[in-house]
């Protein structure tokens, strides 16, 4: 008896190792938890519903994080076998940001300076002193005009508020030598634009700022730097438009593409449409329980698949991040819809081998700009596509409990999609899922 137990035992390890073979790929492994939700239960078989803990999850936009440290939270982003982040990379559009930044006042030298005091001054509108994006977003124009300084190794990226005489700490007067001729940087002014509400990246905050700066330093203001579209649009309107002064953004939203040809200086495209789709796309496939990368970096079965100049994947932060593209009075033509597809991957999934499934999904602040006239409708278009049936909850980007009191009825979903108010509140999220 004891023999014929081992002989089964040792047949089936070797059957489980041989289907587990099979060469390594450069994108990420299956999932580590493939079938764990209630909408993969065997051909012709039956589960019980899964416990909402082991749904599928993704995170957003806002990468789980510590808000003073930048540290990654790693508890959130491996809650279960099938959790993930998907966003950009801010790093690289950062240093496109400011890179685009220069290469417009290297191009145009000879008339950036609008009053010839020799000194080319820029505000900067900060979003969210406490958010990677917004920090790596500010420490990318820093960088690029040498205004930046280091504290530890790192640029820092506090606002300096009112920085008329150059004395602010958190920033230096820059040199660019251009054309043989030096000039110096400065950094006037920098505040995170926050309203009397608590909301952050607060596109009203930063029309009224840019009055105050105008006020304090009329045609010393050569440039108008932003950390997004939503914030650089309205300070363009409010001043910047009227005046011809070059202002630049993130985020590459249709009404500030359009305004490119209006003297908008530019923006970052995150690939938006990338994102969006990554986002639903790592659910479609835990919940189909199909390797992660399916649709992703392999050919799904509709003919779905990313480029790698698009995208990439960091294993140890089980994060997916878009690639960043400047968009100037060059191309700008290319990104006047910022609300389409990406057509590589909009090809229909079939309900027979994808069947219908419910996500729950939140945009942290429904008046955020990229996120409600962007985002959103990018995964609306999605969505259908992927045969996904999504709930939109939008929040007031002020608490966690606008959107956490929503977060009930989770046994009618089969997968959540949670976008944050601030990174490191995950824990709001967690702890419901673990009831």
């Amino acid at each position: 008896m004891k023999k014929t137990l081992a002989l089964a035992l040792a047949l089936t390890m070797a059957l489980g190792l041989a289907a587990c073979g099979g060469g390594d790929k450069p994108q990420p492994p299956a999932s580590s938890n493939p079938g764990s939700s209630s909408a993969n239960p065997a051909p012709g078989g039956s589960t019980a519903p899964a416990a909402n803990k082991d749904k599928p999850l993704v995170w957003f936009n806002r990468q789980p994080s510590n808000s003073s440290t930048g540290e990654l939270d790693m508890d959130a982003l491996s809650f279960n076998g099938d959790t993930y982040y998907v966003g950009f990379d801010a790093n690289q559009g950062a240093e496109l940001q400011g890179q685009m930044i220069l290469d417009y006042i290297t191009a145009n030298i000879d008339s950036i300076d609008r009053n010839g005091d020799g000194v080319i001054g820029y505000v900067l509108a900060i979003g969210d002193i406490g958010h990677n994006d917004s920090i790596a977003r500010t420490r990318g124009v820093r960088k690029a005009l040498d205004t930046a300084v280091e504290d530890g190794g790192a640029i820092k990226s506090d606002a300096v508020g009112i920085n008329a005489d150059g004395s602010a700490t958190a920033v230096k007067d820059g040199k660019l030598t251009i054309g043989g001729k030096e000039y110096t940087v400065r950094e006037l002014a920098s505040q995170e634009m926050k309203n009397s509400a608590g909301a952050t990246w607060d596109a009203a905050t930063a029309g009224n700022t840019i009055g105050t700066w105008v006020s304090t330093f009329g045609d010393q203001i050569d440039i108008v730097a932003s950390n997004n579209d939503g914030m650089g649009m309205a300070m363009f309107n409010a001043w910047s438009k009227d005046n011809k002064v070059p202002t630049f953004g993130y985020d590459a939203n249709s009404d500030a593409v359009a305004a490119i040809a209006d003297g908008y200086g530019g923006t970052i495209s995150q690939h938006a449409d990338v994102q969006a789709y990554l986002t639903l796309r790592v659910l479609r496939n835990a919940l189909d329980g199909v390797d992660i990368d399916t649709g992703i970096g392999t050919a799904d079965d509709a003919g779905n698949v990313l480029s790698p100049d698009v995208f990439k994947y960091v294993d140890a932060e089980r994060s997916y991040y878009a690639l960043n593209v400047a968009v100037t009075a060059d191309n700008y033509n290319d990104f006047l819809d910022a609300t389409v597809t990406y057509a590589p991957v909009s090809n229909q999934l079939s309900t027979d081998s994808h069947p219908t499934k419910s996500v729950w999904l939140n945009i942290y602040n429904s008046a955020d700009n990229f996120l409600s006239a962007t985002y959103q409708p990018l995964l609306q278009n999605y969505d259908d596509i992927l045969n996904l049936n999504v709930e939109y909850i939008g929040g007031d980007g002020q608490t966690e409990a606008n959107i956490t009191n929503r977060l009930v009825n989770l046994d009618q979903y089969d997968a959540f999609a949670i976008n944050m108010v601030k990174t490191d509140n995950s824990a709001s999220y967690t702890a419901i899922l673990n009831q």
